[in-house]
């Protein structure tokens, strides 16, 4: 599990095969004295395993699966990356429940400075659209975010400085692919309700407490 709050920006040092997947090597400054062979760490919010040590950084592999449902198939040795490791026990969770398991990727639509934040706007797939609500969480690019505002198939996020300072998504420009995780909650949320109710919407969630 992680917080969706990026600790490095670290670098595609090589790619090559791996099986049906893609062995990744990554430069970081995390200290790989706290890591241990088999940590799962976000690569630009996907969940990789640590596999081996290398010089200032670590090799990991992404499977077909997550090659298909990620950006992580188009990235190339130079390529910056978000890198989160997982959550420890007792540690503050100051962005909220994020997975690492991607739903889908969006696509931004257009990416700026507007006033005294950066907007970005991306379209989402059909498929993840109903578990995006206004003022809920949203992970891009493994970066934990609030959508403030939706749009049809897109949604809005407002991005404050030190976020930009942070992170790679003020370089997001329209065209750009990224790698979308819905809130899991609104997912358990479903289920639950879906179930045993015959589907989740506003009727249901009143009759349950929600709103």
């Amino acid at each position: 599990m992680f917080t969706g709050l990026v600790e490095d920006i670290g670098t595609i040092a090589a790619v090559r095969p791996e099986g049906a997947g893609r062995a990744l090597t990554l430069r970081t400054s995390i200290p790989m004295a706290e890591v241990a062979l088999g940590d799962s760490i976000a690569v630009n919010g996907a969940c990789l395993t640590a596999e081996r040590f290398v010089d200032g950084g670590f090799v990991a592999v992404a499977a077909t699966e997550t090659l298909q449902k990620t950006t992580l198939g188009g990235l190339r040795v130079g390529a910056k990356v978000h890198l989160e490791r997982a959550l420890r026990l007792g540690d503050r969770l100051d962005g909220h429940i994020v997975q690492g398991h991607v739903d889908g990727t969006g696509t931004v639509v257009s990416s700026g400075q507007q006033r005294e934040s950066w907007v970005l706007w991306v379209r989402m797939p059909a498929g993840i659209a109903r578990y995006v609500a206004a003022k809920g969480s949203i992970t891009i690019d493994g970066v934990s975010l609030t959508v403030n505002e939706i749009a049809d198939d897109a949604f809005r996020v407002n991005l404050v400085p030190h976020t930009i300072g942070v992170t790679l998504l003020g370089e997001l420009r329209a065209g750009s692919v990224v790698n979308l995780e819905v809130d899991v909650l609104a997912k358990y949320v479903e289920r639950l309700l879906g179930g045993r109710a015959g589907g989740l919407t506003l009727d249901k969630l009143r009759e349950h407490g929600f709103g």
